[in-house]
């Protein structure tokens, strides 16, 4: 369950930093907990706190400005409008509202979804099917509120909580939850309630769960693509279900790292040819930021091949596209080789995990110009 967006358009998934510091933000999870600890407040006393402070995980101690309140009966609202920083989060000025109930008695703390907020419908996930999806860490911050707020004002802690999102339905259209089987809305995310600007976390833990989810529903082969030309091309071989596709973006290593854990019996990669020979070179993050193409290495792959022409051009060329044309123009099946390295790499990363791997490269226009098939 993440914020994430869905597979990119090739040739880069990253995304860019703007220029001077970067201000951290507040995850929807942060945000629910201080709305609930405001509504939850009001229903008991009929004030709302404004700003409401609370505490997260690692101790911080964040105060919040709402935007929405409301009190009727036997119920309070309050609202707050998630700021993500600096970081290009899909739910960065949406509005988080905690509509706060007293339950039957003995009934405990209950957690529903309203509008804009998911529901798991596929095992797999850290919330079972049926249930709203927030997750755990959430969970665990609002039931502490709850707690604490109850006990200031002896009262028993039987409360219903339903997080709503207005347009949150819209919001997860852009993120991975269809592929994930959440229905209706977003997620309620975040372990610590921070989030860090141009974070990998996000994007690497919807990799994860998107593995979960397809090895709870027995898949025996799923995609990692470096973004959405590449991931069509290898489509058009296989067919696969939905949750078969993993954005892997640029996070190769979050991928294979995880699958060597939790392994998947068959895995294909399908990435342009730039990604691609970053693989090749070793690299498990291929983002334009953190590694590069070695043109020297594209040249020893070729090896006698090249007469020193060649070997000059290839050296001096700006961009792994340009090489490629130089090879296609010379007769060399260069992404052939580079293929063959990267499925050597990826194995190397697997270790002895029982998966079994493939590569695809991609030009451009969405054609398959190298393969190398499973083992």
């Amino acid at each position: 369950m993440s914020a994430t967006p869905p597979p990119q358009a090739e040739p880069d998934a990253g995304a860019r930093k703007p220029g001077g510091p970067l201000r951290r933000g507040w995850t929807t999870g942060a945000c629910a907990t201080a709305a609930t600890k405001a509504g939850l407040t009001a229903l008991l006393t009929g004030d709302f706190p404004d700003p409401v402070t609370i505490t997260l995980p690692k101790g911080e101690t964040p105060a919040f400005v709402l935007t929405h309140e409301r009190i009727g009966d036997g119920f309070a609202e309050a609202g707050i409008i998630k700021d993500a920083g600096d970081d290009p989060d899909v739910t960065h000025g949406a509005m988080v509202i905690a509509r706060v109930e007293r339950g039957k008695p003995e009934s405990g703390i209950a957690f529903h979804a309203g509008d804009g907020v998911g529901t798991v419908t596929k095992p797999g996930l850290p919330i079972e099917p049926g249930q709203a999806a927030i997750n755990p860490v959430p969970r665990r911050m609002m039931s502490a509120v709850i707690d604490e707020v109850c006990a200031e004002h002896g009262v028993a802690p039987d409360i219903a909580v339903t997080i709503s999102v207005p347009g949150g339905a819209a919001i997860a259209e852009k993120t991975w939850n269809p592929r994930l089987g959440i229905v209706g809305g977003i997620s309620i995310l975040g372990t610590t309630g921070i989030v860090h600007p141009f974070s990998c976390a996000a994007w690497i833990h919807s990799i994860h769960r998107g593995i979960d989810v397809a090895r709870a529903a027995g898949l025996d082969h799923v995609l990692g693509s470096t973004g959405s030309t590449s991931e069509a091309a290898a489509q058009a071989l296989y067919d696969l279900p939905e949750i078969a596709l993993l954005d892997m973006g640029d996070f190769a290593g979050g991928l294979l790292k995880y699958l060597r854990a939790h392994p998947v019996p068959k895995l294909t990669i399908a990435g342009g040819f730039a990604k691609i020979t970053k693989l090749a070179q070793g690299a498990l993050d291929l983002h334009s930021a953190r590694s590069q193409v070695d043109m020297a290495f594209l040249a020893d792959l070729a090896g006698h091949r090249l007469n020193q022409d060649m070997k000059a051009r290839i050296l001096s060329a700006n961009t792994a596209a340009q090489v490629l044309e130089i090879m296609n123009d010379a007769d060399i099946d260069i992404a052939a080789d580079v293929a063959r390295r990267a499925l050597a790499a990826v194995n190397v990363t697997l270790r002895d995990a029982p998966v079994d791997a493939e590569i695809i490269i991609v030009n451009r226009k969405g054609a398959i110009i190298a393969r190398t098939g499973f083992s």
